[in-house]
């Protein structure tokens, strides 16, 4: 894998050999080496007032009014940019990792343009800090990011992963104010490189997939879906560039124990019901 590659490999509790959830990323930084650290926080070292480095975004104290649990992190140790936490695990064994940086496009841009970082709003640097110790679940996890990006929107397009002993939700943010998820059955591993994954979306099953409140909506009112029948996210929400072609599609593929595919139409999740594999 090239140094400038970040992937995200999620695996559920049925495709380990212990039975354990697993969510991983490779954090890319460009050509140049960015020092990182890891930390334990303590509930009294949490930030009872925070505001983003980059964007001088404020974060309402009554959004951190909870009691916030222990939690780990891997900030970057210069902390000229903010803090970068990265991933981490907290006391109740709830792990995040934050973020991978995926795709957009011009259709969804001109309807929810991401934010001018000078104007406010979150990314990268904020997200494990303001989610992971304030989450009791996985998809807790999925709730709180929502909530944060609805409420403050964000200048970058981020996916992110959160687990608990038992599930695993991919999310990702659509646009300014929007985000969709959804839950990685558990016998299946994913395989997220750097664009737009979450592919076939189902609104009515709120037991494996999440969304914005009205982003439903959006999507009819704007006219964004351009496919007849079904949500396919990638398609309305995502790209399909040079770039993808040489740089993300061959790193998302389907993994069996004699083969491997990879494609630009590969889905998300795709099962192989005799041994437990998964894809992006």
């Amino acid at each position: 894998m090239k140094q400038t590659e970040c992937t995200t490999i999620l695996v559920g509790k049925k495709a380990t050999i212990d039975g354990s959830t697993m969510i991983a990323r490779s954090e890319d930084g460009g050509r140049v080496i960015i020092p990182e650290g890891f930390k334990v926080v303590n509930p009294e070292e949490q930030p009872k007032h925070y505001t983003s480095a980059i964007s001088k975004q404020k974060i309402d104290d009554t959004d951190l009014a909870e009691t916030p649990l222990r939690y780990t992190s891997a900030p970057d140790v210069s902390g000229e940019n903010g803090i970068w936490g990265a991933a981490g695990i907290n006391s109740e064994n709830i792990a995040m990792t934050a973020t991978e940086t995926i795709t957009t496009n011009s259709r969804i841009q001109g309807v929810d343009p991401l934010l001018d970082p000078a104007e406010g709003g979150l990314g990268e640097e904020d997200f494990v800090t303001l989610t992971l110790p304030y989450i009791h679940s996985a998809f807790d996890g999925v709730k709180r990011v929502g909530y944060l990006v609805e409420k403050y929107g964000t200048y970058e397009m981020n996916g992110m992963a959160f687990s608990d002993k038992d599930t695993i939700w991919y999310l990702e943010t659509i646009g300014g104010h929007h985000w969709i998820a959804r839950r990685i059955p558990d016998d299946a591993y994913v395989i997220a490189p750097n664009r737009l994954n979450i592919d076939e979306f189902d609104f009515d099953d709120t037991d494996n997939f999440a969304a914005a409140s009205d982003l439903k909506d959006l999507i009819s009112e704007y006219h964004l879906n351009p496919d007849r029948e079904g949500y396919n996210m990638r398609h309305i929400f995502g790209s399909s560039t040079i770039k993808d072609a040489h740089y993300n599609n061959p790193r998302a593929g389907t993994f069996t124990t004699t083969s491997i595919q990879t494609s630009a139409a590969l889905p998300l999740i795709k099962i192989n019901h005799s041994f437990a594999t998964q894809i992006v």
